[in-house]
């Protein structure tokens, strides 16, 4: 049987009456159903520098927000993890009969900080079962760091407590809401770091830098001024970004005050979160 013209036989069917008749073409996937395919696929973390730049942007500007209020970092947990070690030898300081068994509220802040971080950064667990670079885990991930951040900002208005401390001695946060407050920054920027950390880039947690301080310093091209060099450049945009971070999230809280502050830091996480959309797939081999 002759070709149709434009078709091949397997386009064609034969009737009963021995003339061909051309088979409907099936019909176009729907641009929602290719768009969730996008959804689920693996973003190349490799081009993922802006929304991890990003990520060290927001993580200066939550513990800017802390700091300022009770000298406690939400994000670097090593010195608040110090900070129970010494509580816990204060406790023998002292005499028999004249120690004091005092939990000073910067001691509770501390604790309040590490627990929620370490809840935010256990819901990582679900991106392993998602997968950890899949764009649609990346995008709710950052959306819950967002939630996260208006929650903080909802609570600490609700606390109708001041943002900025004068001495560390008088931590300018210290009811009940200012440590649910604290709770729901520390649990976002534990979220922001799993996910920083399973993408396994030269931004590494997007959290700590004292890593990429150690890489940056001992890099073989750290003074290869002629050459883009990736190891050397990304952690230099990591820490600028997280200093540019903390000097506009200080600028705001100012300004505004926390509430406000901690608001805008919810936006630019919607941002953010927006942007994995954006980010080229992982090529396949």
């Amino acid at each position: 049987m002759a070709e149709i013209s434009g078709l091949q036989k397997s386009d064609t069917f034969t009737t009963v009456g021995g003339d061909p008749e051309v088979a409907h073409a099936p019909k176009e996937a729907p641009a929602s159903v290719s768009f969730w395919s996008h959804l689920n696929e693996d973003v190349d973390p490799k081009e993922s520098t802006v929304p991890l730049a990003a990520y060290c942007f927001m993580t200066g500007y939550i513990d800017v927000i802390s700091f300022s209020a009770i000298f406690v970092w939400c994000g670097f947990q090593t010195g608040n993890f110090a900070q129970l070690g010494l509580a816990i030898a204060r406790l023998f300081d002292g005499s028999h009969g004249h120690r004091s068994s005092d939990f000073h509220i910067a001691d509770r802040q501390a604790l309040t900080s590490l627990l929620a971080f370490n809840a935010g950064a256990f819901v990582g667990r679900l991106g392993d079962k998602m997968g950890a670079h899949k764009r649609i885990w990346l995008i709710f991930a950052t959306f819950l760091q967002a939630l996260l951040t208006m929650a903080a900002a909802v609570t600490i208005y609700k606390s109708g407590q001041p943002g900025v401390a004068d001495e560390r001695a008088f931590p300018a946060w210290t009811n009940t809401l200012s440590f649910v407050c604290v709770a729901f920054m520390s649990a976002s920027l534990g979220v922001q770091g799993i996910v920083g950390k399973r993408l396994n880039t030269q931004f590494t947690t997007t959290i700590v830098l004292t890593t990429v301080w150690v890489e940056l310093v001992c890099d073989p091209k750290l003074f290869n001024l002629k050459h883009k060099v990736k190891t050397r450049d990304h952690k230099l945009i990591a820490a600028g970004a997280l200093f540019l971070g903390a000097f506009i999230g200080r600028a705001i809280l100012g300004a505004i005050g926390a509430p406000g502050a901690l608001g805008i830091g919810c936006g630019f996480r919607v941002l953010i979160s927006l942007s994995w959309i954006f980010v080229p797939n992982k090529k396949k081999n």
